[in-house]
């Protein structure tokens, strides 16, 4: 009796893992492919039918009748939250006891580099990403998965993926599809990504390397108009392409392939 009980059991576990998704599998639809996409990140405006899918800051609303991502700071501080921060400080990262900042956009880094740490801005994270579902939002993409190149080599990669990882499993819990953003090469759907938002990746020589691994799921966003024509030449006819200005302001009108 105890050897046939033992077998079932076994039967069970197999017959569990055989249904269990993968770790990209849940969350909404995916990107919707053949459309445009704007990013809005300086303001929400409405956009013509043909742009399909809208990034906008997890403040803004999304939009009625297109695919909604909902931008977080995910390894970062935002430069208006410096009071919010000043409170949970010891979630912050210090060298030689001043904050770790990443001097193009005045954000403090997270401190990612302890299980406790990572659970805790998890958490705070994750309050987020619960308000972008909530919203009606469709997907989230988390900027700055590479912080930890600009950490003074105090984060370690592996740290910042564990971190990362977590995030994924919060945002596909409530049903969003999750965007990688940044570390260009890294294969996100191995801790499951579902898509990728390449900034300047034409500048970059770079978009290759999203479409590599996430192959039509990418969405591309460029600042300088050689580097747009580029994009749009090698990856127009697959991809959703803007070529928006840098400081994203409502009243610019962006161009599409």
């Amino acid at each position: 009796m105890r050897v046939l009980r033992a077998v079932l059991v076994g039967l069970v576990v197999v017959l569990l893992v055989a249904v269990a998704p993968s770790p990209g599998a849940a969350g909404s639809d995916p990107l919707p492919v053949g459309t445009d996409v704007d990013y809005q990140l300086g303001g929400a405006v409405d956009r013509p039918e043909h742009v399909g899918i809208l990034v906008r800051d997890r403040t803004e609303d999304p939009a009625e009748g297109r695919y909604n991502i909902c931008y977080v700071n995910a390894f970062q501080t935002q430069p208006d939250a410096k009071r919010y921060w000043r409170q949970r400080e010891g979630l912050l990262l210090h060298r030689r006891g001043k904050l770790v900042v990443d001097g193009r956009w005045g954000e403090w880094l997270f401190d990612v580099r302890t299980p406790t740490k990572r659970k805790r801005l998890a958490t705070i994270v994750g309050r987020w990403v619960q308000g972008c579902a909530d919203a009606g939002f469709d997907a989230v993409e988390y900027d700055n998965l590479d912080s930890f190149t600009r950490s003074k080599r105090l984060v370690e990669r592996r740290q910042s993926l564990r971190f990362a990882r977590m995030l994924v499993r919060r945002a596909h819990r409530v049903d969003l599809s999750v965007g990688q953003k940044n570390l260009a090469g890294f294969d996100g759907t191995t801790i499951g990504f579902d898509f990728a938002v390449a900034e300047e990746c034409a500048r970059y020589d770079e978009c290759a390397r999203y479409v590599d691994h996430f192959g039509d799921q990418v969405v591309m966003i460029e600042y300088r108009d050689r580097d747009a024509r580029r994009a749009c030449r090698d990856f127009g006819a697959s991809h959703a392409i803007v070529r928006r200005d840098r400081a994203l302001t409502p009243s610019y009108e962006p161009r599409y392939c």
